[in-house]
């Protein structure tokens, strides 16, 4: 009886190994399994809804580089406009306010600032007794204002030589405002409207800062924000990969250009020892490119707007980055693979100028190792992942990230729990099982959250979307990250989501393996079973 059963147990243990064995999985990790990663966001690439109290120190914190204010007259009850958005004149004549009267700042200290226009033009004054122009198109010494402020929002605002601007009868913006202002209904006193401040990137943090003190804050980040201790938890509970968004200013560490500080290389480098200690893989994922590749904080972009499609330098001077981090460690143990380029953005980045770019970065990698994989993000907005699929970037170990939110969409507005499961469920498996079957790159779901847009979800709610994606998710061929170890949001902060019970690890590549492991043991018994009948 025992030897029937045993041959029965063998039979299917042998079936299982072949089922198994058509499984993908990546190489250079435990046991043959796909990444289960997770993002050390807000680290090495600093993001302020992250880690909000970075920022509190900040003097005028609320006017930081790329901050969008506009200005109304309190004495004509008119808002200064730079007309046609920039290059020509400026006037003191819109009753409403669009994005002609909206202007950027650029800081450079608490008190004096350049105002950008929405074409990219700045403010200017020649010389005192001037009429103020949308005109200069690049920053002098005379694009810079100072703005004073009370406390109910009004302002001065000012030439570097004491002059004030002030708004005329005819409707100019002139430097010829006879004294200093009061704060009474005059002609040099404007009301000034903060209409966002959205940018809390690197760029802003340091500039706001300043050096000395940026530098302060980022060491004492960077040496407490992930530690070994992080490493030895995602270790405990399953994760394989870590994903980590870098800078271009890391690869002239430790004296990058103002405003950027030194120290993340350092960082860096011990990311990748305690990965080596606890068995991690590491994805090193450029995040923040010169001129930037999308607008966003995250891309330390000064103002919100994307210069790094615009510029063959700043191309040139990314590809060095790839070059060099690949240098640096592509024989590291711990290193998985480097990621060209984060979310570059489909409205601002063309396929013609990216897919060249990332067949140059693959080069570049391939010249440094054969085997690390090359991660191509699909661009954000209206933007079809097929068309990576399409291009023939590389030839092996190349990997497409696709980014999964059920956010930041208004087609998720009003979802409810079911609604946001069942899109998981058709939508995003779908979109992955027809690029599973695709002849091409590999899938790497590289950023997805436990949240939603569902307002007052309950605990099971949540646990059954993340339940939800994680079926599905697994099912990517390279596999998935969370975004992100730490946030000051709890439900996307991945350690909080663990502790408390809202995410829950289902039947996963780490499952796998123990499932492997008990058949091997079956396997023992049977032999053992065998040899003693």
């Amino acid at each position: 009886m025992e030897l029937g059963f045993c041959k029965w147990v063998l039979a299917f243990s042998l079936s299982c190994w072949a089922i198994l064995a058509t499984v993908y999985s990546v190489n250079g990790l435990r046991e043959d399994a796909k990444v289960r990663g997770v993002n050390l966001g807000g680290w090495l690439v600093v993001e302020g809804w992250i880690k909000p109290s970075l920022f509190d120190g900040i003097h005028n914190g609320d006017m930081l580089d790329g901050t969008e204010v506009q200005f109304r007259s309190v004495t004509l009850q008119k808002y200064v406009s730079a007309e046609n958005g920039g290059g020509m004149s400026v006037t003191v004549d819109r009753d409403d306010a669009s994005s002609w009267e909206t202007f950027r700042l650029w800081r450079h200290s608490e008190l004096e600032f350049e105002l950008r226009t929405s074409q990219g033009q700045f403010l200017t004054c020649d010389s005192e007794w001037c009429s103020i122009s949308a005109t200069a198109n690049s920053s002098s010494a005379g694009t810079t204002f100072y703005i004073e402020r009370n406390t109910n929002n009004r302002v001065h605002i000012k030439l570097t030589s004491g002059t004030y601007l002030q708004a005329t009868l005819g409707n100019q913006l002139s430097a010829d405002y006879p004294g200093k202002p009061g704060w009474d209904d005059n002609a040099a006193t404007f009301e000034m409207s903060i209409i966002a401040n959205n940018l809390h990137g690197d760029y802003q943090l340091a500039n706001g800062y300043g050096h000395n003190k940026a530098k302060e804050i980022l060491k004492k980040h960077r040496n407490t924000f992930i530690t070994v201790e992080d490493f030895r938890f995602l270790y405990r509970h399953g994760i394989n990969t870590v994903r980590i968004p870098v800078g271009w200013w890391i690869a002239l560490d430790p004296d990058p250009p103002a405003p950027f500080i030194g120290g993340s290389l350092e960082a860096l480098d011990n990311a990748l020892s305690w990965a080596q200690a606890y068995d991690i893989r590491c994805i090193i994922d450029f995040h923040a490119a010169p001129g930037s590749q999308n607008g966003m904080e995250h891309s330390a972009s000064r103002d919100g707007t994307t210069g790094w499609p615009t510029s063959p330098d700043y191309i040139s001077q990314t590809l060095d980055v790839i070059d060099f981090l690949a240098s640096r460690y592509a024989r590291h143990p711990a290193l998985l693979g480097i990621e060209l380029l984060n979310e570059p953005s489909a409205g601002s980045v063309p396929l013609e100028v990216l897919v060249p770019y990332y067949k140059q970065g693959y080069e570049i990698v391939r010249k440094y190792s054969p085997n690390a994989y090359v991660i191509i993000c699909q661009r954000i907005g209206n933007a079809d992942p097929m068309e990576l699929y399409q291009a023939n970037i590389g030839s092996h170990n190349i990997v497409v990230d696709l980014h999964y939110y059920n956010l930041f969409d208004t087609f998720f507005s009003n979802m409810s729990s079911e609604d946001n499961i069942q899109f998981i469920h058709n939508s995003r498996e779908a979109q992955l099982q027809a690029l599973n079957s695709a002849n091409g790159p590999l899938v790497f779901i590289g950023e997805w959250v436990n949240e939603w847009n569902v307002t007052s979800a309950s605990e099971e709610d949540y646990q059954n979307f993340g339940k939800a994606q994680l079926e599905v998710y697994d099912a990517a061929s390279f596999g998935w990250a969370y975004w992100t170890l730490k946030n000051d949001r709890k439900h996307w902060d991945f350690e909080w989501n663990i502790k408390n019970n809202y995410l829950q690890f289902g039947n996963s590549p780490v499952s796998q393996i123990v499932d492997r492991l008990v058949l091997i043991g079956l396997i023992s018994t049977c032999f053992f079973l065998h040899h003693i009948v």
